[in-house]
């Protein structure tokens, strides 16, 4: 049996668990051939910017900046879908990599109400 770089497990099984995740990964994305046309904005509002969406999964998507994010606070911020600002989702920032970002999907918050609410039988 070959060992692996630094006398850890063969190479060759370190390989197949990440073709195994990128293939799960891939499998469960929808990517846009044109892009789609989107917009990045501040949750309080304060800043906004172009971005075309490359690929969309239910965890998260991959943007193509338009102009620079540099200086930004992107920990937290919404993805706006529709021109009108009705169709959102709220993101954190994953990874940059040039142009191109990755976001994650944020969970829903749970409001109060939502919290509270008590079933009557």
């Amino acid at each position: 049996m070959q060992l692996g770089p630094r006398g850890g497990p063969p190479t060759f099984v370190y390989r197949k668990k990440t073709l195994a995740t990128e293939q799960r990964r891939i499998g469960h994305r929808v990517v846009f051939q044109k892009g789609f046309d989107a917009h990045m904005m501040a949750i309080d509002g304060t800043w906004r910017r172009a971005c075309t969406l490359k690929d969309v999964s239910e965890a998260g998507a991959r943007l193509i900046m338009k102009s620079s994010i540099e200086g930004l606070p992107l920990k937290e911020f919404f993805l706006l879908l529709s021109s009108s600002g009705l169709a959102y989702r709220r993101c954190e920032l994953a990874w940059v990599n040039g142009d191109q970002i990755g976001v994650n999907f944020s969970k829903g918050r749970k409001t109060e109400k939502a919290r509270n609410v008590v079933t009557q039988d």
